[in-house]
C-alpha cells in the first residue's frame, strides 16, 4: 500500500513538474531571441571545473571605458538559464551587467545536483570571478538575486563570499528543514514535486537519491542526518556570517508558499542586522514573481531593482526609509508597511479550547491545506482559499472548536500559535490544526494550518504541544467567526498515526489549552 501510494504521488507530480517546466521553458525561450541588449552564451567553470551554461548581458554600449554593478542569478530548481533574460534585459537597461547561469546537475550544466550544498556555493564565487574577469563589471559592487533554488543559493553565497553586498532573495528558504519537515512532519507533496523535476531536469546525486528515499520512508534512525544535511544548506545556519559580511538582504515570499513556508522566512529576518527587506504577499511557490519573468509588470522585481539601484549603485530612491516589512492582505487592499515583523500583529486574542475531546485518526475530515500550487493560486487569483463545510466536518475525525461571532473584522495578521494538552494511545501520531474563517451559512475559509508529529510518546500519558501555524495575512468579516479544526490526515503531509489510534485534547485548569491569533491593531 505504501508503495504504491509512493509511486502513484511521485508519478503524478512528475507529470506535473515536466508540464510546468516545459511551460515555463517554452514561454521564456523567445525572450532571448529579441533581447536589445548583447547576449552571450557562455561556459563557465564551477568549482572543480564543472561547466556551468551561462548567458551575460551587458548594457548597451558598453565598451570597456567603464565598469558596471554585477548581478550574478542561479536559476530556479529545475528552470533552464534563459529563466531570467526578461529580468536580465530590464536591469542591463539600467546599467548592470547581469549573468544567469544554470546551476550544476541541471539541463546542460555539469556535475549532479547538490540541493545548494558546497559545491553550489563554490560555484557562485566561481561564476562572479569570470564576470569579474570577463565583463565591464565593478568587484566593489556584486550582487546576487534568484527565485526558488537561486534564492536559497543567493543567501548562502552572502554568508560565503564577502564580495556580495546585496542580495534578493525571491520565494526561497533560509531554513530548509523547517520548510520541508516542519512539525517533524514530512510535506511530501512539496518534495516529491521537487523529487519530480529534478528527475525529469537533472541528474540527481546518490545522496540526494537517498534523502528522498529516507524522507519519504519516515526512517527515525536516518533522522539526525537528514537534519544535518538540511541545516548545512540553511542561509539560517550562517546568520552570523551574513551579518558580519554586511549584505543588504531583500526577502520575498508568498503567504500560502507550500515548498518554503513563510514562518522560516520571517524568523531569519527578525535575526539580521545589516540593511533588510521583508515582504509577503498572496500567492503560491514562486508565483508572486512569475509574470514578472515574461516581462510583465511585477511588483517583485521592481522592488528587487529599487533595492540593488540603492545598495548597489547608490540611488537615493528612498527604499531605505520606507517601512522594512511589506505586507499585503490575502484579502482586499494593498501593501501595509511596518517597523519590524512583530510589529505586524502587535495584538493578540485567545480562542480557548475548552473541555476534553477524543478523536481517531486515519481518516481526512474533510478539512485540509488543500493541493500543492493549485490551492494557493486560486486564492491569489480569485480569493477562493481551500474550503469546508465546519458544521459537517464529523467530530469522529476532528475537533473542533469556534469563536463568538465578531462584531467587528479581525485583521490577522503573522503567526497564530496553538497550545493544548494531548493524550494518545500511541507512541507516535500526527495532527493537522487548521484556522478557519467561518461565514454565517457555516462554510470556512481556509486561514492557515500546520502540521504536528510526535514519537517516543508514553500511551495514556498527557503531554504539551506548542505549534505554530503558518504566518499569513486574512481579513475575518465582521460578523464571522474564527474555527480551530484539528485532525489527523492531510494530502500534504506523510502521517504517522498507527491505525486504531486515538487522540484526546484536554485543557487543565493550570494549563489551559488557547490558540492566540495576532491582529493588526484597529
Amino acid at each position: 500500500m505504501g508503495h504504491h501510494r509512493k509511486a502513484l504521488r511521485t508519478t503524478a507530480v512528475g507529470a506535473v513538474s515536466a508540464t510546468l517546466v516545459a511551460g515555463t521553458a517554452l514561454g521564456l525561450a523567445p525572450t532571448a531571441q529579441a533581447a536589445p541588449n548583447p547576449v552571450r552564451f557562455v561556459d563557465i567553470a564551477g568549482d572543480g571545473g564543472t561547466v556551468l551554461k551561462a548567458n551575460v548581458v551587458t548594457p548597451a554600449g558598453a565598451d570597456g571605458t567603464r565598469r558596471y554593478p554585477l548581478l550574478v542569478m542561479p536559476t530556479s530548481w529545475g528552470l533552464p538559464q534563459v529563466e531570467y533574460l526578461a529580468q536580465a534585459q530590464k536591469l542591463a537597461d539600467s546599467g548592470y551587467v547581469v549573468v544567469t547561469y544554470n546551476v550544476r546537475g541541471f539541463w546542460q550544466s555539469g556535475g549532479e545536483i547538490e540541493v545548494a550544498g558546497p559545491p553550489d556555493v563554490a560555484d557562485a564565487s566561481k561564476v562572479i570571478d569570470w564576470a569579474l574577469a570577463h565583463t565591464p563589471s565593478d568587484a566593489g559592487h556584486v550582487g546576487m538575486a534568484g527565485v526558488s533554488y537561486g534564492a536559497g543559493i543567493s543567501l548562502l553565497t552572502a554568508a560565503h563570499d564577502k564580495r556580495v553586498k546585496a542580495v534578493a532573495s525571491l520565494s526561497g528558504w533560509a531554513d530548509l528543514i523547517d520548510s520541508i519537515y516542519s512539525g517533524r512532519t514530512q510535506h511530501v507533496q512539496a518534495a516529491a514535486l521537487l523529487d519530480g523535476a529534478s528527475v525529469v531536469t537533472g541528474r540527481q546525486s546518490a545522496e540526494l537519491r537517498q534523502t528522498f528515499d529516507d524522507f519519504y520512508a519516515s526512517n527515525l534512525a536516518k533522522e539526525p542526518e537528514l537534519v544535518a544535511w538540511g541545516k548545512k544548506r540553511s542561509a539560517a545556519t550562517y546568520v552570523d556570517q551574513i551579518n558580519k559580511n554586511g549584505a543588504a538582504i531583500m526577502l520575498a515570499n508568498a503567504w500560502g508558499d507550500t515548498v518554503f513556508p513563510p514562518n522560516q522566512y520571517a524568523d531569519f529576518y527578525e535575526k539580521l542586522t545589516g540593511p533588510k527587506r521583508l515582504e509577503m504577499r498572496p500567492g503560491d511557490h514562486a508565483t508572486a514573481e512569475l509574470t514578472g519573468l515574461f516581462g510583465l509588470p511585477n511588483d517583485v522585481w521592481q522592488d528587487t531593482e529599487r533595492w540593488f539601484d540603492h545598495y548597489l549603485r547608490g540611488e537615493d530612491n528612498g527604499i531605505d526609509r520606507e517601512q522594512p516589512v511589506q505586507l499585503k492582505s490575502r484579502s482586499a487592499g494593498g501593501y501595509e508597511g511596518y517597523p519590524d515583523w512583530k510589529s505586524a500583529g502587535a495584538t493578540h486574542r485567545k480562542l480557548a479550547l475548552a473541555g476534553t475531546t477524543t478523536i481517531r485518526t486515519n481518516v481526512n475530515s474533510g478539512a485540509d491545506g488543500g493541493v500543492v500550487f493549485l490551492s494557493s493560486i486560486l486564492d491569489q487569483v480569485a480569493q477562493l482559499p481551500p474550503m469546508a463545510s465546519i458544521p459537517l466536518i464529523p467530530r469522529r475525525w476532528a475537533a473542533v472548536w469556534q469563536s463568538e461571532k465578531y462584531a467587528t473584522a479581525q485583521r490577522v495578521r503573522g503567526t497564530a500559535k496553538l497550545h493544548t494538552t494531548l493524550t494518545p494511545t500511541k507512541e507516535s501520531g500526527t495532527l493537522v490544526a487548521y484556522l478557519y474563517d467561518v461565514g454565517p451559512l457555516g462554510l470556512g475559509k481556509l486561514v492557515t494550518n500546520a502540521p504536528y508529529t510526535f514519537h517516543g510518546r508514553t500511551p495514556g500519558k498527557p503531554f504539551g504541544v506548542d505549534l505554530e501555524l503558518y504566518s499569513t495575512a486574512y481579513d475575518v468579516p465582521a460578523g464571522h467567526r474564527l474555527a480551530l479544526v484539528v485532525d489527523t490526515v492531510d494530502p500534504l503531509y506523510i502521517e504517522h498515526n498507527p491505525s486504531g489510534a486515538q487522540l484526546t485534547f484536554s485543557s487543565p485548569a493550570n494549563d489551559p489549552s488557547y490558540v492566540s491569533v495576532p491582529l493588526r491593531e484597529q
